[in-house]
């Protein structure tokens, strides 16, 4: 089995996916490709449906045997299965479920979120200044139209007060629910899991765009800086081309038209 793996900044999902495969004790091909130019897109990176339609936005590509697969969950998650060393998902059922269930949580709920408000602050200004045809060409291999989209939102400007508003509620809440899971353990699922990798990748970003979000809550800072040291997520850290990964951004997941 060979496996290539396209990946951004060491941010979002590209993080959970090289941090996992250093936890699962995997070698791969790693090719950077800078996702906040789109890079993702074309002659850089295979090209499947699943690819060009990834929900997940701007993320991470799999390639395994000539067959690309893409959300870093679901990357994560065939690491998981195809590696050695301690678990990532449950191996019961109940447990599987709880993890996965935390997951789309973050998927639906906290990506959006975080990825509207972070190309809010570092990538929008950035866009704005590509002349209209460098622009054109960057975007213009991308093939869905939501995506596309996004990414011209992004470089008018055209940042909706309210989904800011409710984008930093969301960071709010999933702080206060982390908060609440890390009472009496130091892991969201007991052990250390792909919700850890998952939720850190998406929330440790946040801490400067909306730090009313962490102020009373002392467990889930110690958290951040526990999933930070551990050594796959340094391993992921040190790929960083740029001085920090974390204001690197990406239009991520589209924002749930139903709340």
């Amino acid at each position: 089995m060979t496996m290539k793996i396209y990946h951004g900044e060491p941010n979002g999902p590209s993080l959970t996916v090289l941090a996992a495969l250093s936890e699962k004790n995997l070698d791969a091909d790693l090719v950077y490709i800078d996702l906040a130019r789109a890079e993702r897109h074309g002659s850089k990176c295979e090209q499947s449906v699943e690819v060009n339609m990834s929900v997940e936005g701007e993320g991470p590509v799999l390639v395994v045997n000539g067959e690309p697969l893409a959300d870093s969950v679901f990357i994560a998650r065939y690491l998981d299965d195809v590696g050695s060393g301690s678990s990532l998902v449950p191996g019961d059922s109940y447990g599987c479920w709880e993890v996965m269930t935390w997951c789309r949580f973050v998927i639906e709920r906290v990506a959006p979120a975080a990825s509207y408000l972070g190309v809010k602050a570092h990538l929008k200004d950035r866009l704005a200044g590509l002349d209209d045809s460098a622009f054109a060409e960057m975007v213009g291999k991308i093939a869905s139209e939501d995506l596309k989209q996004r990414w011209c939102d992004v470089r008018t400007g055209k940042f909706s007060d309210d989904q800011v508003a409710d984008s930093e509620s969301k960071i709010v809440q999933a702080a206060e629910k982390v908060e609440a899971q890390l009472e009496g353990r130091d892991w969201l699922m007991g052990e250390f899991s792909m919700a850890d990798l998952e939720t850190y990748a998406w929330l440790a970003g946040m801490v400067d765009l909306v730090p009313a979000a962490f102020e009373n809550a002392g467990r889930t800072k110690t958290w951040l800086e526990r999933v930070r040291n551990r050594p796959s997520v340094q391993q992921a850290l040190s790929r960083a081309t740029v001085a920090d990964p974390l204001k690197y951004w990406a239009p991520g997941p589209e924002i749930n038209r139903w709340g």
